[in-house]
């Protein structure tokens, strides 16, 4: 398996997911170490696997994800998302592949104005995708935010075809797993903290499952994505 992470100015989490990466590829055969993409690199090597990591690409000018969603790697990373290519966007990445089209909705402002960063719990919502393959539906996590545009919006014709079509991959939630709206730390509708393209091979999320994918950071819930990933795309 590769994996490649692409870079932009005022990423600050392409390291994190190296890591997490190396770390879950680490003793299997047959796995290269994760590559790293500079933004302006259209043609980059073929890989099995593509992340676009938190930050603050571009500085967030414009809106958060909105420039880097027409630099010269991006044009690359949604021609072969199209071709089947596995797609992951963290945070700053998720924005990115909603400007690009790749997923449906949008991310706004939180509904409170204010940059949140804290532990979050939320609910697997399915296990069927090479994402959340390690875990079971219904699981709940506990796993970093750190956004100030996390607010996932969509109309509620999309909303309802995202429900029915099984394309809602995480939902904010009590550490119980109930689904509040006390548990919402932005305002997304219905809870949306991670979502799907409809073939399942494209995966946006704000929540961090690099940033506790070892126990040594004080928790491991994020592991088992990247686990499934290796596992999947081996």
């Amino acid at each position: 398996m590769k994996a490649a992470i692409v870079v932009f100015p005022g990423s600050n989490c392409d390291r994190d997911v190296q890591v997490a990466l190396r770390q879950s590829m680490r003793g299997a055969p047959g796995h290269d170490e994760p590559i790293m993409v500079w933004h302006k690199d259209a043609d980059f090597e073929k890989v099995d696997l593509i992340v676009l990591p938190g930050g603050f690409s571009y500085g967030d000018y414009l809106r958060c994800g909105a420039m880097a969603a027409h630099s010269p790697a991006m044009t690359e990373v949604v021609r072969r998302a199209k071709a089947g290519v596995p797609v992951l966007g963290i945070c700053n990445g998720f924005q990115m592949l909603t400007e690009t089209g790749l997923l449906p909705g949008a991310l706004l402002r939180n509904a409170g104005l204010k940059f949140v960063c804290r532990d979050v719990h939320i609910r697997v919502e399915t296990s069927q995708s090479p994402f959340t393959g390690r875990y079971q539906t219904g699981q709940r996590l506990r796993v970093p935010i750190a956004h100030h545009d996390g607010n996932y919006v969509a109309d509620e014709e999309e909303l309802e075809r995202l429900e029915a079509r099984g394309q809602i991959a995480f939902r904010y939630c009590e550490p119980d797993g109930a689904v509040t709206e006390a548990a919402n730390p932005n305002g997304a509708a219905r809870n949306v903290a991670g979502v799907f393209n409809e073939a399942k091979t494209v995966l946006g999320l704000m929540p961090h499952p690099e940033r506790l994918a070892d126990s040594a950071l004080g928790g491991a819930d994020g592991r088992p994505l990247f686990d499934g990933l290796v596992e999947a795309l081996s």
